[in-house]
């Protein structure tokens, strides 16, 4: 049956398991809009979800592929949909996410020549290609099935990056005879039987092994747990690799990449262990750790074995693999002393982190203290760049990953709305809250509509601390005159029942208790504000 290029570039992506799509309808892109349908129960079609703004659309898809682990999809007009939807994809080339942006582009005879057409760039794979791993403009229907296979072998079989396909609008109407089918995605690399050898052997004469999970380890957290036991190895988590091992366990400190009592230990191990890390400047803010040991590398992407922190031994492959190898290659077992020493540690440590919390960090501990009380523990916690989740960082357990989603490489602003809205729709069964600042929530305010559309059970705590808190701290620090950064805030509950949701101001525990608790189970997105400044968070 004959259909055109983007109907069957549609159906290409359904064959790829592909099934929801997150964007705003254009001018450019209607011909897509026929295979596409806005109904949840429609099984021949792929579900189209309406963002309010092309970054909201990415942001969307970027959430549904932290929570999965696969592709999220955004479809976006040329030009002003391309540049709106661009952080989404600065943001998953940093934090290594597979989204794909499918975009319009003016028809092809126009391109380059700078005639002014609607949604005109002149070389717009140029403007994303910088923030991808493939930035390609299509020229005929028969490059689609290329282009997507390339994809997809990125997204599943080595380090997921984000791509862009632009499709001209004359292309996209052309018919298409060829029945596409997707691809058998290639292995992944695989350490050599040689390098795994010399890591065990580093392994067998080290003393004291700290073990640094960053994001690459996310899948293969019963692999890590087996081999950490086993060695009594303490485990410093970045952000990313929160959850890898569950957050209670007594060698694991969460997110400690960003504290200073955690790097010192760091500086002591005579091996590291680094699985699924870049350990950049992004996992500690300081910018360079303090190593002096040797250090073995686990990473799918071989360019990370010998970058800023070169590697004694690099284990290219897939961590929950490699990981596999190495534990099956280790037949000793910790000491109870060793172990002993190492825990003892983890509580020192704690103990430390916890005594040198400033007045507002003791005010988010104490909120976060009952938020993970009163939510399921398998709540999925979207969070913006805030002051409130920097400290939920390393001080909120979670037991598992994919539990603890927050802007790290490119730190971008909001993104925790949008992000949850993706994860909800990828996890319709599974809990979803959002943690966001009042300046944060106002870049992506308008997404609250596609959440009550989707008629989403969205707790979104808004932590008012006077808008841009942590740049006006860092600005007395640097004795910086405060600028732009105390604009006026809205008011959040009428801001909400306008956007036909429920809101609650949380001026006491219980209220706050009381609001998540309905929030859960109300068939609607909740705001629920929380003032730093109230006497119930002291």
């Amino acid at each position: 049956m004959t259909k055109s290029c983007a109907e069957a570039t549609i159906e290409l992506l359904s064959k790829y398991g592909v099934t929801t799509i997150f964007g705003i309808p254009g001018v450019h892109t209607l011909d897509f809009c026929r295979a596409l349908t806005d109904k949840a129960d429609d099984p021949n079609k792929i579900r189209h979800v309406q963002a309010r703004n092309e970054q909201g659309a990415g942001f969307m898809a970027e959430g549904w592929a932290r929570a999965t682990g696969d592709v999220g999809v955004a479809l976006v007009i040329s030009g002003p949909g391309v540049t709106n939807a661009s952080t989404a994809l600065g943001q998953c080339y940093a934090d290594s996410l597979p989204l794909l942006l499918i975009s319009a582009e003016p028809k092809s005879e126009s391109l380059g020549k700078g005639e002014g057409v609607l949604h005109e760039i002149t070389e717009q794979k140029k403007v994303t290609e910088p923030l991808t791993a493939i930035s390609e403009t299509v020229k005929t229907p028969n490059d689609v099935p290329i282009l997507l296979e390339q994809a997809f072998t990125i997204f599943r079989s080595k380090r997921p990056r984000p791509v862009h396909i632009s499709i001209p609008i004359d292309i996209q109407a052309k018919p298409v005879d060829t029945n596409w089918a997707p691809i058998q995605v290639p292995p992944c690399p695989k350490a050599s039987e040689d390098e795994l050898l010399k890591a065990i052997s580093l392994i067998n004469e080290s003393k004291k092994i700290v073990c640094i999970l960053g994001g690459g380890s996310i899948d293969a957290g019963k692999e890590v747990s087996k081999l950490v036991d086993n060695l009594g190895a303490v485990v410093i988590t970045t952000t990313a690799g929160k959850g890898v091992i569950n957050d209670n366990h007594p060698l694991v400190i969460s997110g400690g990449t960003v504290r200073a009592e955690a790097r010192e230990y760091l500086s002591k191990a005579d091996l590291i262990l680094a699985i699924g890390t870049e350990m950049a400047e992004t996992d500690n803010y300081v910018g360079k750790y303090s190593i002096n040991g040797k250090i073995v590398r686990i990473d799918i992407d071989d360019k990370k074995i010998d970058d800023s922190y070169k590697a004694t031994v690099g284990l290219v492959g897939d961590a929950k693999e490699t990981v596999k190898r190495l534990n099956a290659k280790l037949n000793n077992s910790v000491s109870l002393k060793k172990l002993e020493s190492g825990r003892n540690a983890v509580i020192e440590i704690k103990r430390q982190i916890d005594a040198n919390l400033t007045k507002s960090e003791k005010r988010h501990k104490k909120l976060l203290t009952i938020l993970r009380e009163i939510a399921p523990s398998e709540t999925i916690f979207s969070t913006d760049a805030c002051q409130l989740s920097y400290t939920g960082v390393f001080d909120f357990n979670i037991p598992e990953a994919r539990k603890w989603l927050h802007p790290v490489g490119f730190c971008a602003l909001g993104n925790a709305l949008p992000n949850a809205i993706g994860v909800k729709m990828a996890l319709p069964m599974t809990p979803v809250a959002v943690l966001v600042g009042d300046g944060g929530f106002m870049f992506s305010m308008p997404e609250l509509l596609t959440a009550k559309e989707q008629n989403l059970s969205l707790p979104i705590i808004i932590w008012e601390n006077g808008g841009y808190q942590q740049i006006q701290d860092d600005m007395e620090v640097m004795k910086i005159d405060r600028v732009g950064v105390e604009g006026l805030n809205p008011d959040f509950i009428q801001l909400a029942k306008s956007c036909h949701c429920q809101a609650f101001y949380a001026d006491s525990a219980e209220v706050f208790m009381k609001a998540f608790k309905n929030a859960l189970s109300t068939n609607s997105p909740t705001i629920i504000l929380v003032k730093e400044n109230n006497d119930w968070l002291n």
